[in-house]
């Protein structure tokens, strides 16, 4: 049964929609990955989900509608960046205290001592202030505040962005932990395909507040079918490499919305699309649907079939 599903889901900001149609479920105490560039509407479903900004569309936690108080209370949302969630004026057992609700103070206080216990913090640093503690140290209070509401899902934004590499693992395995032990659900968001595919049993990758790919995560990384899939695989840099695009990744266009012209919003870009192959004029007059046929789900035209392996290099 999914934990969590999502039909349709559209966000707009004014003239300018963020997240367009997106769909997916996430299977009770499975985790969903979502990927894409920065912009592509990740970071505004989870806010989407939280009840942080308006939206449209369908969401369920087990059958339950999200637009309800004590359902969207199920679902607990860990940002990017601490040092801005957690208030600068608050201890640390105050942050946490923030998702407690109905203790005593007693209670309160010893429920905060567990919860810093369980993401491996001393109890003592209960009294701190959130800017005398490490990025790392941030990062595990702030889990623990979305822990202290005794979430069904957990959706972690970024949660390592910010973080040393080898602070980003102390994290990323603490979330596993939690995960095996509290039987959470997930949604993990992040740019970064090695670490989605370490913590991941789905993905769904984003671009232009579209899913055009969604499948299992490493079938997804592993035999990519939608072009930008395959896009930001290529831009994975190898050992003592720096770049940020795919050589092969076509610049985009700065002149208008081409998902307004009702055909793909990636044809500027797409290294297989009409800017290499013109006669492909169906890509500019038509939003490809989930392509039928293949491993998984590429929203593509010319979604490639299932060939060589190909995913983040060492």
């Amino acid at each position: 049964m999914a934990a969590l599903s999502v039909e349709d889901l559209t966000v707009r900001y004014g003239a300018v929609t963020a997240v367009r149609g997106v769909s997916f479920e996430v299977a009770d105490g499975s985790v969903l990955g979502l990927v894409g560039e920065s912009g592509s509407g990740k970071s505004t479903v989870a806010r989407a989900l939280v009840g942080l900004t308006p939206s449209a569309g369908t969401m369920l936690i087990d059958g339950a509608d999200l637009s309800s108080r004590r359902a969207r209370r199920r679902v607990q949302l860990v940002f990017q960046d601490s040092r801005s969630s957690l208030d600068p004026r608050f201890t640390v057992e105050q942050c946490v205290m923030e998702g407690l609700a109905g203790l005593r103070r007693r209670d309160a206080s010893a429920r905060v001592a567990e919860l810093l216990e369980l993401v491996s913090l001393d109890p003592a640093i209960a009294g701190s202030r959130p800017g005398s503690l490490s990025g790392g140290q941030r990062q595990r209070v702030a889990i623990a505040r979305a822990l202290a509401a005794r979430p069904d899902v957990l959706i972690a934004d970024e949660v390592t962005a910010s973080l040393d590499v080898s602070v980003q693992a102390v994290v990323l395995n603490l979330l596993r932990r939690l995960r095996a032990e509290l039987g959470l659900t997930m949604v993990f968001i992040s740019h970064n395909l090695a670490v989605v595919q370490y913590m991941c049993d789905d993905l769904a990758v984003m671009f232009n507040g579209r899913i055009v790919e969604y499948g299992g995560a490493d079938e997804v990384i592993g035999h990519p079918e939608h072009p930008y899939t395959r896009s930001l695989l290529a831009a994975v840099p190898e050992t003592g490499e720096r770049r940020l695009l795919s050589d092969s990744a076509v610049e985009a266009s700065t002149v208008g919305d081409p998902a307004s012209s009702g055909g793909c919003a990636y044809r500027l870009r797409c290294p297989v699309g009409p800017a290499a192959n013109p006669e492909r004029e169906i890509c500019r007059t038509l939003n490809p649907a989930a392509a039928a046929g293949h491993v998984h789900r590429a929203a593509c035209h010319f979604a490639r079939e299932r060939d060589e392996p190909v995913g983040p290099r060492a």
